[in-house]
C-alpha cells in the first residue's frame, strides 16, 4: 500500500515537471507548443551526452536546461514569432518542428535505444517500504520547479508583466509592456523546462528519438484540463497520475498508459473548464 502511494506521489511529480513548460507557454502565448515533446527529447539526449562525456550525472540537469533555453530562443525568433497572428499555423509549425527535432537527433545519435547514467541508485526505507531513491528525488525536483515558477510569477517584475499579458495582452501593450519580449522569454523558459524534464525522466527509462511523444500527449491533456492555472495543473497531475498508477497496477499497464487521455476527455465532456475554477 505504501509503495502504491509513493508511486502516485512520484508519478504526479514527474507529470507536473513534464507539463509545466507546456502550460506556461499556453498561458502566455495561447498556443499549444507541439514541439514540447521535441524539447523533452533534447533534454534526454543532453543527459546522454553528459553520460558519454563522463561528467557528473547531475550536470545533465544544468546542461539540458541551458541547451533547451538556447534552442527555445532561436526557435521563437525564427519560427514562432512570425506566426503570432496565426495561432493555428503556429500550432502546425511547432508540430512539424517536433518531427524535425526527432529526425535531427536520429541523424546525430542513431535510432537505437540508449541509456543514461542515473545520478542516484539504490533504494531507501520509507514508512516501512523500500523505494527508489531517485524517484523520491524527483518529488523534490518537481517541488522546486513549482515553487520557482510561482516565485517568478508572483515576486518579480517579469512575473508581473507576464501575468498582465496572460490576463489581457491588448491592455498590457497599451500600458507600455513589450508583449513580444514577454513571449520570447516565455517560450524560451518553456523549452528550458521541457528539456530539464527530459533529463530528469531519462534515468527511469531510456533514450530514443521518439521518447517525447507519449509524454507530449499526456502533458497536452493535462494542460487542457488545467486552463492557465498551475494549481489546477497540480490537482490534475495528482488525480490523473494516481488513476494511471492504480489502473496500471491493478488492471493492466497497457490500459494504464491510456488512463490520462481517456480521463481527461471524459472530464472535458462533463466539465468543460476542467479543474480550473473559471
Amino acid at each position: 500500500m505504501i509503495a502504491t502511494l509513493l508511486d502516485i506521489v512520484t508519478s504526479a511529480a514527474i507529470l507536473y515537471a513534464v507539463a509545466a513548460g507546456l502550460l506556461i507557454v499556453f498561458g502566455v502565448m495561447k498556443i499549444i507548443n507541439f514541439a514540447h515533446g521535441g524539447f523533452l527529447t533534447i533534454g534526454g539526449y543532453s543527459a546522454l551526452a553528459v553520460t558519454k562525456l563522463g561528467w557528473n550525472p547531475w550536470a545533465s540537469l544544468v546542461f539540458a536546461t541551458g541547451i533547451g533555453f538556447v534552442a527555445g530562443m532561436i526557435i521563437e525568433r525564427l519560427v514562432v514569432k512570425p506566426l503570432y497572428s496565426r495561432p493555428l499555423d503556429a500550432i502546425l509549425a511547432t508540430w512539424g518542428l517536433g518531427i524535425i527535432i526527432g529526425q535531427l537527433i536520429t541523424i546525430a545519435f542513431g535510432r537505437e535505444v540508449q541509456f543514461v547514467q542515473s545520478p542516484m541508485s539504490g533504494a531507501i526505507e520509507f514508512a516501512g517500504a523500500s523505494y527508489s531513491s531517485y524517484r523520491l528525488v524527483l518529488v523534490l525536483a518537481a517541488t522546486v520547479i513549482g515553487v520557482g515558477i510561482a516565485a517568478l510569477l508572483q515576486k518579480t517584475r517579469l512575473g508581473l508583466v507576464t501575468r498582465a499579458v496572460i490576463m489581457n495582452e491588448d491592455l498590457a501593450r497599451g500600458l507600455g509592456i513589450n508583449s513580444g519580449l514577454v513571449r520570447f522569454f516565455t517560450f524560451s523558459l518553456g523549452a528550458a523546462l521541457a528539456s530539464l524534464a527530459g533529463a530528469l525522466i531519462t534515468p527511469l527509462s531510456s533514450v530514443d528519438p521518439n521518447m517525447g511523444v507519449p509524454w507530449l500527449v499526456n502533458a497536452f491533456m493535462l494542460v487542457l484540463v488545467s486552463g492557465v492555472s498551475f494549481m489546477s495543473l497540480l490537482v490534475a497531475t495528482v488525480v490523473f497520475g494516481g488513476a494511471q498508477v492504480l489502473v496500471s497496477t491493478y488492471v493492466s499497464p497497457v490500459l494504464g498508459g491510456l488512463t490520462i487521455v481517456v480521463a481527461a476527455a471524459v472530464l472535458m465532456r462533463v466539465r468543460p473548464q476542467g479543474f480550473s475554477r473559471e
